[in-house]
């Protein structure tokens, strides 16, 4: 049985930009674009209509920028009751206040431009796959934001997960893969998706990233310290 093709849609308003990407990704053989945007209002527009699995969302754009046009087009999602697609922000600068309010928005991703290729179709990969990507310069930066304000007493929100369920969460946000947590839990990989899922749901978190940022900020996962 054939994997199904991943539907991206590129949402940047340079056009050397998109058409490079499209060239990168029509060359996959389990990826295809279906469309395309040069800027936030567009790709809200496009994507009201438009069936697709992951977006490729430029930051910076003149009338809607792509925070903005990611918070339209996933509450659009919610409110129709559709499948929602995964959002990768894509940016040339590495500031940290793109990254924390990509995040808050519900973006699934936030990788660099100069990213290499290979990078880039990874992301995307991982992100259809349910898990979510951040570039790695960023990640540190990330962590010692969300770190910075830990609480002295649990979020009262973790009193919803059942215990298994918050061993996972500590897991994730240890950075452990769905495998790893499988192979040091003795459960089956299934049975660790299925506890991901639930999780989320019920902290109405939409990914992996989400999940380590209310891990922290909880005060569930603490930062590591050095010897």
């Amino acid at each position: 049985m054939t994997e199904p093709i991943i539907r991206v849609v590129l949402v940047d308003d340079q056009q050397l930009v998109s058409a490079g990407l499209a060239m990168v990704i029509n060359a996959q053989t389990d990826m295809t674009v279906v469309g395309q945007a040069a800027g936030g209002a567009a790709a809200v527009t496009l994507l009201a209509h438009q069936a697709c699995d992951v977006v490729l969302m430029d930051v910076r754009m003149p009338e809607l920028d792509g925070i903005e046009a990611t918070r339209q087009i996933l509450s659009g999602a919610d409110a129709a009751e559709r499948t929602a697609p995964k959002i990768v922000m894509l940016t040339t600068y590495d500031l940290d206040e793109y990254l924390l309010t990509a995040i808050s928005a519900g973006a699934s991703g936030f990788m660099l431009k100069n990213s290499p290729p290979a990078d880039l179709l990874t992301a995307i990969r991982t992100v259809h796959a349910g898990d979510a990507v951040i570039a790695p310069s960023a990640t540190r930066r990330l962590l010692g934001h969300i770190t910075s304000g830990v609480p002295t007493a649990p979020d009262p929100k973790l009193t919803c997960l059942t215990e298994r369920e918050t061993e996972v969460l500590e897991l994730i946000a240890q950075g452990l893969s769905n495998a790893e947590i499988s192979a040091k839990l003795y459960l089956s990989e299934t049975t660790v998706k299925t506890h991901v899922r639930h999780l989320l749901s019920k902290l109405r978190l939409r990914d992996r990233v989400q999940a380590v940022v209310f891990a922290y900020e909880s005060g569930l996962a603490r930062p590591r310290t050095n010897p």
